[in-house]
């Protein structure tokens, strides 16, 4: 998996931009929590699905752009949590066990 780690908030400005031209999706990551833990390799063993930017936030690191994320794309902050932003808004969501690689794809199929 080819994670770009997100680390300023001028990243998530530049993520936003970019996701007009194709989606791009945030997993927001709890390093201490075994459910997060569970999620993100549950998440690494499913096939990525093409054409997508993938980050990854360490979300005890950088509290501020998680909680940015959340004003920003109108969602509910969650732990872990996934977010498909597709022409600037964020398109599908889900948290803890409902992340899955194969509703991504999902997902992005819907948009071609």
């Amino acid at each position: 998996m080819n994670w770009n780690q997100l680390i300023s908030m001028d990243q998530l400005s530049e993520l936003k931009k970019k996701s007009t031209e194709k989606p791009q999706l945030i997993f927001k990551h709890s390093t201490r929590c075994s459910i997060s833990i569970m999620a993100l390799n549950r998440f690494e063993r499913g096939e990525a699905a093409s054409n997508v930017d993938f980050y990854l936030l360490d979300l005890l690191s950088f509290r501020n752009i998680s909680n940015e994320i959340a004003d920003q794309f109108n969602v509910h902050h969650q732990s872990p949590q996934i977010l498909l932003i597709h022409k600037g808004e964020c398109i599908f969501d889900e948290s803890h066990n409902a992340i899955a690689m194969d509703e991504v794809a999902e997902q992005v199929a819907l948009l071609a």
